[in-house]
Formats: structure tokens, C-alpha cells, sequence
């Protein structure tokens, strides 16, 4: 009989995850340990909740008081879970932006009273099965900065920072920093980051004004980064 196993991340470092599996036997409960969220280790203990109830409930309550650390943690960001489930998308968005309808956008949540301050989405469909399949991080990079540079409103493009992570199952998530000025707008420091899965391409780019007057201070860039590192695509829910 095929085995259906539903994984949930229990803490942040080092990650435990806990999988219910349904088969045939006994229902058991495997105990994983990982030091990242993409990289998957060995089982290091099978725990049979009916020859041990009591450590059964304290991983469920393990679980529960990790996800309201989690909760506790990203109120104080003053973040929150996005959960796209019909496109398959997740990522953390600033709790008191807005989220706004806006043609040819998948999602979109703006600052308050200051929408080129912004969060987006796009989910299209593509033909590769993977982003690696395009090309590098580098090349990605290069082709962002030469649509910017070709657009009548913008003045300079420039890339600030490029890198790659492991994304949900290890897909690969290139990530972006550069900046933009453009007569409209201004000086803008944009953070993007890409992936392919299920023949679609999914882009978020955060958008915010780096002008003396509303320049991205350190606690608002460490927000975003932490919105940025958090897109990411989500299995069935």
C-alpha cells in the first residue's frame, strides 16, 4: 500500500520535523533532525505513540508551542503568512500593508498612504521545468537590469547582491538586490526572487522608496529581507 506522509517544520535551528504516516501498520510517528529547511536526514528515532503515549503528546505540544513562538516572533516583525494554495505560492508580508487589486498582478499589498512601497506577486505559466534551465543567477540577474535600463522612465539600474537557496523540496530560489533611479519615483531599492515549479514562473518583487526623505532604514530592510527569504512554493494543503 503507497505511503502518504504530510511533513510540518517543528522549530527553526535545528529543524525537527515530525511525519505522520498512514499505512497498513501501526500508525508511527518518524523523528528527523536537519540543520537546514531544505536538507532532509536520516530517521534518528521511530516513536510508536502506543507504546509511548506520554512522548507522543509532548511532540504535539512541542509542535503547538513552536508554532506559537513562530507567531510571537513574526508579530513582532510585524509580519504575517501569505498562503496562495490555487497557485501554490507562500511568503511572510508586512501585517499592516494593504493588499490592493492591480491587472497583471498575481497578489499585491501596498505600504499604506505610500504605494510605490510594495509587495508583489506574478505567477505565469513557462515551458521549463526548472530555473536552473534559463540560466545562472548571474544571467538572470544581467537580464533583469537590461529590461530595467530599457524602460523611458528609468535614469541608472544597478545590481547590488545576487545569490541562490534551496527552496521547499530543494527547488532553486534565485534571489536579487538592486537598485533603480527613475523619474518616476525616484531612487528605488527593489529585492526580487524567482523560481519555476509546475511549469509556471513565479516572481515577487519588493519595492521601496530609498529617497532621503523615505530611505530604507535598518529595521524596515531587515522586514524585507525576511519577506524576501520567505517566498517560496507550497506542496497540497
Amino acid at each position: 500500500m503507497a505511503v502518504e506522509a504530510k511533513m510540518r517544520t517543528l522549530v527553526s535551528s535545528p529543524q525537527i520535523f515530525i511525519a505522520h504516516v498512514v499505512a497498513s501498520s501501526t500508525p508511527m510517528i518518524t523523528l528527523f533532525s536537519s540543520t537546514t529547511t531544505t536538507t532532509m536526514a536520516d530517521p534518528i528515532q521511530l516513536i510508536n505513540p502506543s507504546e509511548h503515549p506520554f512522548t507522543a503528546i509532548s511532540l504535539l505540544f512541542s509542535a503547538n508551542s513552536a508554532a506559537e513562538a513562530e507567531e510571537a516572533q513574526l508579530t513582532q516583525l510585524g509580519l504575517e503568512r501569505y498562503i496562495d494554495s490555487k497557485e501554490g505560492f507562500t511568503l511572510l508580508v508586512p501585517s499592516s500593508w494593504v493588499k490592493v487589486e492591480k491587472a497583471g498582478a498575481t497578489v499585491l499589498f501596498e505600504e499604506a498612504n505610500k504605494g510605490s512601497n510594495n509587495v508583489g506577486v506574478v505567477v505565469s505559466p513557462v515551458r521549463l521545468n526548472s530555473l536552473s534551465d534559463f540560466g545562472t543567477t548571474q544571467f538572470v540577474a544581467d537580464k533583469l537590469i537590461q529590461a530595467e535600463k530599457r524602460k523611458e522612465s528609468t535614469k541608472d539600474a544597478e545590481v547590488v547582491g545576487v545569490s541562490e537557496r534551496q527552496g521547499h523540496e530543494g527547488l532553486p530560489v534565485y534571489e536579487f538586490e538592486y537598485k533603480v533611479d527613475s523619474t518616476r519615483g525616484g531612487l528605488k531599492r527593489i529585492f526580487s526572487a524567482v523560481f519555476v515549479a509546475s511549469k509556471k514562473l513565479y516572481i515577487l518583487n519588493i519595492t521601496h522608496s530609498d529617497q532621503p526623505a523615505n530611505s530604507l532604514d535598518d529595521s524596515k530592510r531587515m522586514m524585507l529581507e525576511q519577506v524576501l527569504h520567505s517566498f517560496d512554493a507550497v506542496g497540497s494543503l
